[in-house]
């Protein structure tokens, strides 16, 4: 069992190695990668040692200490946070060798291809088809709402490779080559005027079936794997005390008492007390992940997640008045992150409506928190055995 002493100084040895100071980044970040200590706790020649996954916090420590460059984990955060587990649980052998190195390293971005433009609360009523061709799949349809689609060279894929099987169980997973012919992405320009979020149509895109995660027509439970880890990565994000959008709206009081009354005082207050308390459940979240266990209550952190920005972002747009509604540019970008607190009050405040859409509806999350959390009766379904092709559309 590897334990925090030999994590040191197996990365005192890697900074002996590859000085921070005169190694390049990439360089730096392949080295760690081979050296186990990428993540510690997936297994030896995938990144990690097989350590307890609580160690990575004795690596961390280390090379922060001594100046050395991360992966960036805001630019690749779909690859690590999403397609990383689900290729570790999923994919062969020869799969988790190919994605995962380059993946954590960063050379390689990701993107996710659930969503579609008919399916996309009910995600299980997808429609993209993908049909069997010699040791190929044909895969045709269209996603929608594609964080990260136009820097992405991969993608996790779900597809329908059975319409005559109930929705949920006529599914298979795919990591798709966002390069290959028959791949077409094209910006999605939203509310806030940016375009961070894409449609990508499929038409007679060719992925081996070596590329095929989990049995074929079981993708809806290796999609579970990924949207676990989904609501995680969002609603259980790390942020400081008094960070993300309440630092900015406590900011704006203090910095403009002129603005201040009695009942923003109290509102504010508030959502102070909410957002610590999410803080706080967040690392509670965040330690049963290091455990292994991103169960759904996940959903009820993206769930408050979405609440809060939208509570707090309209608290400051009211709190600055006539100055809220201003708006400083409404050009379209195209940027390669996503910035939820960014720019001015009435960008956060935009930007946030899309909070309770992204990574699952907060309708389709009250329900898994209902079902799965506190155990309440599901709700009546009459398509759970009705044939996908069978269903009204």
């Amino acid at each position: 069992m590897t334990d925090a002493e030999e994590l040191r100084a197996r990365t005192r040895t890697l900074l002996e190695e590859h000085p921070p100071a005169t190694t390049d980044r990439t360089d730096f970040l392949r080295a760690r990668f081979d050296a186990g200590l990428a993540w510690v706790h997936y297994p030896v020649g995938l990144g990690g040692l097989d350590a307890p996954r609580a160690l990575q916090s004795v690596v961390d420590a280390e090379l922060a200490a001594a100046g050395a460059p991360d992966n960036d984990p805001r630019k690749i955060g779909i690859g690590l946070g999403m397609a990383a587990p689900t290729v570790l649980a999923h994919g062969s052998d020869e799969v988790k060798r190919r994605f995962l190195r380059p993946l954590w390293v960063g050379e390689e971005v990701w993107c996710q291809l659930f969503s579609e433009p008919g399916a996309g609360s009910d995600l299980a009523a997808l429609a993209t088809r993908a049909v069997r061709d010699g040791e190929d799949w044909v895969v045709d349809g269209q996603k929608v709402w594609t964080s990260s689609a136009h820097t992405a060279r991969w993608a996790i894929l779900i597809a329908r490779t059975d319409p005559d099987a109930p929705k949920h169980r006529g599914i298979t997973y795919f990591v798709c080559d966002m390069t290959d012919p028959g791949v077409e992405v094209r910006p999605l320009r939203q509310i806030t005027g940016e375009a961070e979020f894409n449609e990508v149509f499929l038409t007679g895109v060719r992925i081996p079936d070596a590329h095929r995660l989990g049995e074929v027509g079981d993708g809806w439970r290796v999609a579970q794997t990924t949207l676990m880890n989904e609501r995680v990565s969002i609603g259980g994000s790390r942020i400081p005390r008094e960070g993300g959008m309440i630092g900015k709206a406590a900011t704006t009081w203090r910095e403009r008492p002129e603005l201040r009354t009695h009942e923003l005082h109290r509102r504010l207050l508030d959502h102070w007390v909410d957002a610590e308390v999410a803080r706080l459940a967040g690392e509670r979240l965040r330690q049963q992940l290091v455990a292994g266990r991103p169960g759904p209550e996940g959903s009820a952190m993206k769930l408050a997640f979405a609440r809060l920005n939208q509570a707090i972002s309209g608290l400051e747009v009211e709190l600055l008045g006539d100055e809220g509604l201003l708006y400083g540019e409404w050009e379209m970008r195209r940027p390669n992150l996503v910035d939820f607190t960014g720019r001015d009050a009435g960008y956060r405040y935009l930007r946030s409506k899309g909070n309770s859409i992204e990574g699952g509806t907060s309708e389709v999350l009250l329900n898994i928190v209902a079902e799965r959390v506190l155990g309440l009766p599901p709700e009546p379904r009459n398509d759970k055995d009705v044939a996908w092709k069978d269903l009204a559309r």
